[in-house]
């Protein structure tokens, strides 16, 4: 019965703004009247909307790239690192989403890059930083949960025995061992980032926009058009999510062939 109550908590609003997107009109009544397919063109011809939609694009794939960049050697070297003071880190990095929530790094965003000396407030580039810095916990975690979990020590210690130095173990058994764990922890950031609000909404300048900041200010005008544009927001979302929760996270069989 809980489970049931949620369900529809859950589902019931996300119901009635996919019905909404097609609807005429919606005017204080609980479901919309009328069927249009109107708002949804009116959606992908709005400038503001494809402006912001690219931005939204480039900024999670930038960081996507970013993250995994830095993800992939920070979550080796916790893992790997013979040093105590790691597993403080990474006790860290998995407390800093909820320790640091957006909007907190977003005003001290705001105060440092808006001073003489770091003028970027409102540039694209800040907010693929805003971006990393709340995305690259995931990707962390889950390389180092894979990392302990596919026995990685004992597939570099096998070719560290043949004579691989750490250059070739780490492109050629640590990499190909950990890509689908890569992709997983990439779709993921990918959702993230596209439907990322807060600190985008503090730091984005008017020409770089992302699609939620949009998205918002489209709610206090037609109901159908805002709708519709939720609607694409959510596939964008979920899509990518499945797309991360479904990937491969490899097999004893795989890790065999690595070597």
């Amino acid at each position: 019965m809980i489970l049931i109550l949620y369900l529809v908590y859950l589902l019931l609003p996300i119901a009635l703004l996919f019905l909404g997107s097609f609807g005429e009109k919606w005017t204080n009544t609980l479901l919309p009247q009328g069927f249009t397919l109107h708002w949804y063109l009116e959606v992908a011809s709005d400038p503001s909307f494809q402006r912001a939609f690219f931005v939204s694009l480039f900024v999670a794939i930038a960081t996507c790239g970013i993250v995994v960049l830095i993800g992939l050697p920070m979550a080796y070297g916790m893992e790997r690192g013979t040093l105590k003071r790691t597993q403080f880190f990474t006790r860290l990095l998995q407390l800093m989403p909820i320790a640091a929530p957006p909007m907190v790094v977003a005003f001290g965003y705001i105060i440092l890059f808006s001073s003489d000396a770091f003028p970027y407030l409102g540039t694209t580039w800040l907010l693929v930083i805003g971006h990393v810095v709340s995305t690259l916990p995931y990707m962390v975690q889950t390389l180092i949960g894979d990392i302990r979990h596919l026995g990685l020590v004992q597939l570099e210690q096998a070719a560290d025995s043949l004579g691989a130095s750490f250059r070739q173990r780490f492109l050629h058994v640590v990499v190909p061992t950990l890509r689908h764990s890569i992709l997983s922890g990439l779709f993921t950031v990918g959702a993230l980032s596209i439907g990322e609000f807060q600190l985008s909404n503090l730091i984005a300048g008017f020409l770089n926009r992302t699609y939620p900041i949009v998205l918002l200010q489209s709610f206090y005008n037609a109901s159908g058009f805002a709708c519709s544009a939720t609607v694409v927001l959510l596939i964008l979302s979920i899509v990518a999510s499945l797309l991360g929760t479904g990937a491969p996270t490899g097999t004893f069989g795989e890790r065999k062939n690595v070597l």
